[in-house]
């Protein structure tokens, strides 16, 4: 969590001077914020702007580590946030408990590069196109906090921000390499001239995997370019293409997971299981500053994937997603007060020509399956925060939309569908900037979640898209976040009540289970995170020892099921805490031993017979900086126990005899690379 010394002052500084409130005059000299990329610092700022639990992830704190790095590497000092490796550069995310149910790919949570939605336009998504060597920053908005980026989900929005040639001028070499044949390289460069900037950045990555049938090859392409067309006004272009090919390794038996954690399962091996992608994104983004205290922005995006998918069946997907955005912010006074609105509209529209076949071993078949799939999800927010002293705010908003699912399918009709569904989700808020460098803030939102194509697909033999639901919460949170001597801190409280909560349960057939609504659940926790300096001058002029630490209690169960009672919901832990302990010399080398802990596994069904194993996994990284910090060498050792884990299982309504539904954790490796800046 970034100090914020510098950026609560900043935030002060940023309120337009109303008379009554006697701020002080200030000369601010400098150049005036960015319009399409804020930097880091500005980023942080309009984040705690917002009466809600946001975090801003600098890419120092991942950048740092060599391997394969995932989700669950960018986000492991954001509380809440449960994205645990699975296979590859694959993970299981929820955030708050969302879309524990959904053990493929996405939901609940709305992914963004540059502000261009990763989802797909139903809400589903995926991991394997996000390059966490591009980022300059992740910005995380927990729960109802991302509203206002068109996420009106229970888990919240992360937005993967690419730096701009201003940020990261010059170029840029890496290399590194480690356990289980991993290497990787990435190439980088940046330049501004006059109005223009300009950024690109390529990646190439192979690995062999921990696991058997794990190999993956991936290449990588990110760039931007900006024409500033004068002081207030900006147009960037944003570039991506990813190219990866991934085999899966599969779940496995919970003995298997435990005892014999590299192997596949045998059927993934015999039918070639794979996951192939192939995605060009294209998206702009103008901002224009129309008024001192006013920003306009707009823009669009196109997204076009390619999905080459052998597992039970081969799946072949061709995607099409078309996005539009436009926002205002307008910060100035009302009535002699400070007053801030930020108001916008959020469209997407996809396609899906989703065809399947008989997987011959890795190789299709006979077609099974064709259909084209669409969706489309309109929304429009407000939210108004109406400063009624110079350091409070009372924070009031809504959004409100349509959503589209469609299924025509080419082979038998009768086995399409359709859905329309609308939503409305108030907010209301209070924050307090109690001091220069503590924060209160509070918040009661509501969020909707409709359900995705994939779940919608599914429930058509049992009777048709009507039986899946909206997915309606309610979640009230408060919490305080700032620096208090040598401690900068953040502590959130929680409580979602749900309602039609989107669930595994029993199918018709025996073993088989569908996405279907819960009646009531509640979601509730504790978010904490930290980082105290210790000591300063230890060894030597210039050095500090911090210690750092992330903890989450998430209490996610049924309230009152007639089937489950109150049962805890499956798929994330009760309790997971990180910490690291960090000695930094005054030259720039650094060590930190590290360590993740969790206390007691997790349910993998409703019926909670069955857990995961608890676990504490120790590690260790270090790094060093030379020729005036140009050249960087970094390396990182996990799991130096060699403990035996379950890293992610795939849930079930109530698990009968051994089923594969475990993903075993990495064992022990390590990893080192070097950065060269010039």
């Amino acid at each position: 969590m970034p100090p914020l010394r510098a950026a609560l002052p900043l935030l002060l500084l940023a309120a337009p001077a109303a008379a009554q409130h006697q701020l002080p005059e200030t000369v601010v000299t400098g150049t005036a914020p960015r319009l399409t990329v804020p930097t880091n610092e500005e980023a942080e700022i309009r984040l705690r702007l917002s009466p809600g639990a946001n975090t801003m992830v600098p890419a120092s704190e991942f950048q740092e580590r060599p391997g394969t790095t995932t989700l669950r590497d960018m986000t492991e000092w954001v509380p809440g946030v449960f994205a645990q490796p699975k296979w590859g550069e694959d993970s299981r995310l929820s955030i708050r408990g969302s879309g524990l149910a959904r053990n493929f790919h996405l939901r609940g949570v709305r992914l963004l590069q540059d502000g261009v939605p990763v989802n797909q336009a139903d809400g589903s998504g995926d991991f394997a196109e996000l390059d966490p060597l591009t980022f300059q920053r992740v910005e995380v908005l927990r729960g109802g906090n991302a509203f206002a980026l068109g996420a009106n989900t229970l888990g919240g929005a992360i937005n993967f921000v690419t730096p701009t040639g201003r940020d990261m001028p010059g170029g840029l070499l890496r290399f590194e390499g480690g356990s289980f044949g991993m290497l990787r390289g990435q190439v980088a460069h940046g330049a501004s001239s006059g109005p223009v900037d300009a950024w690109v950045s390529g990646t190439m990555r192979r690995e062999d995997g921990f696991r058997q049938h794990s190999k993956g090859d991936s290449g990588r392409m990110n760039a931007n370019v900006a024409y500033r067309w004068s002081e207030n006004a900006e147009t960037r272009v944003f570039l991506a293409y990813n190219a990866i090919a991934q085999r899966i390794p599969g779940a496995v038996t919970r003995s298997e997971a435990l005892q014999a954690p590299r192997r596949a399962n045998a059927t993934n091996i015999a039918l070639d299981y794979q996951r192939n992608i192939e995605s060009y994104r294209l998206g702009t983004r103008t901002a224009v500053r129309v008024a001192p205290g006013t920003v306009l922005e707009f823009g669009g995006s196109w997204v076009t994937r390619q999905l080459d998918h052998p597992i039970f069946q081969y799946v072949d997907n061709r995607t099409n997603d078309l996005n539009a955005f436009g926002r205002v912010t307008w910060d100035g006074t009302l009535g002699g007060f400070r007053n801030r609105l930020v108001a916008g509209v959020n469209f997407a529209a996809g396609t899906n020509d989703n065809r399947r076949f008989v997987n011959l071993a890795g190789v299709r078949g006979a077609q099974t399956f064709s259909s084209r799939d669409r969706a489309q999800t309109l929304d429009a927010y407000a939210e108004n925060s109406f400063y009624i002293l110079p350091r409070v705010a009372l924070v009031a908003g809504i959004s409100g939309g349509q959503a589209v699912r469609q299924s025509d399918n080419r082979l038998n009709p009768a086995l399409g569908g359709s859905l329309r569904t609308g939503f409305v989700n108030p907010r209301a808020g209070l924050l307090w900037q109690a001091t220069d460098t503590v924060q209160l803030f509070g918040n009661l939102t509501w969020a909707t979640e409709p359900p995705t194509l994939s779940d919608l697909v599914a429930l058509v033999p049992l009777g048709g898209f009507s039986l899946l639901k909206d997915q309606r919460a309610m979640t009230l949170e408060a919490g305080a976040r700032g620096t208090a001597g040598p401690l900068d801190f953040e502590a959130t409280f929680y409580r979602a009540w749900i309602r039609k909560e989107i669930q595994l349960f029993q199918g018709p057939a025996p073993g088989s289970a569908f996405a279907q609504n819960a009646d009531r659940t509640i979601h509730q926790g504790v978010e904490l995170a930290g980082r105290w300096t210790v000591a300063r001058g230890v060894a030597a002029a210039g050095d500090a020892v911090s210690l750092r630490a992330a903890y989450a209690l998430g209490d996610f169960h049924f309230d009152g099921d007639r089937r489950f009672g109150d049962n805890q919901l499956p798929g994330a832990p009760r309790h997971l805490l990180r910490a690291e302990l960090r000695y930094r010399h005054g030259s720039g080398a650094w060590i930190a031993p590290n360590l993740e802990y969790v206390p007691e596994g997790f349910f993998v069904d409703n019926a909670n017979t069955t857990r995961t194993n608890s676990y504490a996994l120790v590690g260790l990284r270090a790094g060093a900086e030379f020729l005036d910090g140009r050249l960087s060498a970094f390396l990182e050792a996990r799991n130096l126990a060699d403990r035996r884990t379950i890293s992610s299982a795939s849930v079930t309504t109530r698990v009968t005899g051994n089923p594969a539904l475990y993903e075993p954790g990495m064992g022990r490796a390590a990893y080192a690379g070097l950065r060269l800046r010039f």
